[in-house]
């Protein structure tokens, strides 16, 4: 059973978050434009400060502080819940795609000094960067339907085609 998070209020906290699906989905430049477009819509909905943003295969981590810090559980709610929806209909899948619940843990003072500010600029730079039609990418999923399998992606949310079976 999940044990309830301890939340303060006006402090930071050290959050991180696994993809779960068997890919490493932060080394593809489509999932991390759609990620900063989700970051960017999170940030305009709730508010909070943000440091050392990092995507590191399949983990995502960083330091958050929130103008009410009781909201962080619906950040990253909706967060992850938004960035799960538009990718699996790029991809065109069902189900999960992160694991288990986002960790959390109460800093006590300030972030490390070299936890730099997140690059809000270049975030929505990278937000409004097209990538429907044009960009396609070859994912191969282990977990899906049958082992090696790959499948083409354009990356158009309202296009998404569903990837055909593998012959045989």
């Amino acid at each position: 059973m999940n044990k309830p998070r301890k939340l303060q209020q006006n402090v930071w906290y050290k959050v991180g978050s696994e993809v779960n699906i068997g890919e490493p989905l932060f080394k593809l430049p489509a999932v991390i434009v759609l990620l900063h477009r989700v970051l960017r819509e999170t940030k305009a909905r709730y508010g909070f400060e943000m440091r050392r943003l990092r995507l590191e295969g399949a983990w995502l981590t960083f330091y958050i502080k929130s103008d009410d810090s009781f909201m962080l559980p619906l950040i990253m709610q909706l967060l992850k819940q938004t960035f799960s929806l538009r990718f699996n209909i790029m991809v065109g899948r069902k189900g999960h795609v992160w694991g288990e619940r986002y960790e959390s843990e109460i800093l006590d003072g300030e972030p490390p000094m070299d936890a730099e500010m997140v690059d809000w600029a270049a975030i929505d730079k990278s937000a409004n960067t097209p990538i429907a039609g044009a960009m396609a990418y070859i994912l191969s999923w282990d977990s899906l339907r049958s082992p090696g399998m790959t499948i083409t992606t354009r990356f158009s949310a309202r296009n998404a085609s569903k990837p055909e079976s593998p012959p045989g």
